[in-house]
């Protein structure tokens, strides 16, 4: 692996976006090369076996393009196909998920409390945060709660309103999250609304973003593997599956800032 060669980050939309803007805010020099499978989202309702071919494809044109690093900023992709994308990539690139970063804070945070999760159905259906935080730190108490409502709540633009106050108020008020000393965010679009869920948690609960722990992880690897770009070798480059204007227009609530999208259809 080149130090100059770009970061692959990949989801099955734009809220993978929210990693890559974290990764910008810690490694300003990393070009960056990002692509969101906006033809088959949402993942959170797919099969496995769907998730899995869906990533391989993308993380086959992520290394194409001579990525030394292949995120997948998706939770529902990090719990279906971590394993077999990491198999497939081999030693043409480091892969890493959204998902070990905040295990490993929560390892080191969080001994001997109460730690939720929201995600969607399929991140919190599999079961891997549970089986991860429970075998790394077995006296943790652990919840997860399901929140399908969300992704396309925040697709959608409605945030900030008396719509997405309800139904993130709702869902928080489950009593299954009942008592719980941190929550976290186990969905890269999350961090959009991270603000009214720290808003109707209070300050006594902290809200725990993967996009952040797992940008601070990337950085950690490539500081000591020397791996980090002095200089940003080429521009940030953004592809999507499916184009719609949409889309276009509300990148800048995922990444901050207007960005273009090239429309490459893998599935053709």
């Amino acid at each position: 692996m080149k130090s100059n060669a770009p970061i692959g980050i990949f989801d099955s939309g734009i809220g993978g976006l929210t990693v890559a803007r974290a990764v910008k805010a810690v490694l300003p020099d990393e070009q960056l090369i990002y692509f969101g499978d906006t033809a088959h989202l949402p993942y959170g309702d797919k099969s496995t076996a769907a998730i899995q071919a869906y990533s391989v494809k993308i993380t086959d044109f992520l290394l194409s393009k001579g990525c030394k690093v292949v995120l997948i900023a998706c939770n529902s992709a990090s719990a279906a196909a971590y394993d077999l994308v990491k198999e497939y990539t081999g030693s043409r690139a480091r892969v890493f998920n959204v998902i070990d970063p905040a295990v490993g804070f929560v390892r080191e945070q969080y001994k001997n409390t109460c730690v939720g999760l929201i995600g969607t159905k399929q991140t919190v259906n599999s079961g891997v945060y549970s089986g991860k935080i429970h075998s790394q730190t077995p006296n943790i108490d652990f919840r997860s709660l399901a929140t399908p409502l969300l992704v396309p709540l925040i697709e959608e633009g409605f945030v900030n309103n008396e719509i997405s106050h309800g139904i993130i108020k709702q869902y928080l008020d489950d009593p299954s999250l009942s008592g719980i000393e941190a929550l976290i965010l186990g969905c890269t679009h999350y961090p959009i609304i991270k603000k009214e869920i720290v808003a109707l948690l209070g300050e006594d609960v902290k809200v725990i973003d993967s996009a952040e722990t797992v940008a601070k992880a990337l950085k950690g690897f490539l500081d000591y593997h020397q791996l980090a770009a002095s200089a940003r070798p080429g521009e940030d480059q953004f592809y999507v599956s499916d184009f719609t204007p949409a889309f276009e227009s509300i990148t800048k609530t995922f990444f901050g800032e207007k960005v273009h999208l090239d429309n490459y259809r893998l599935w053709e």
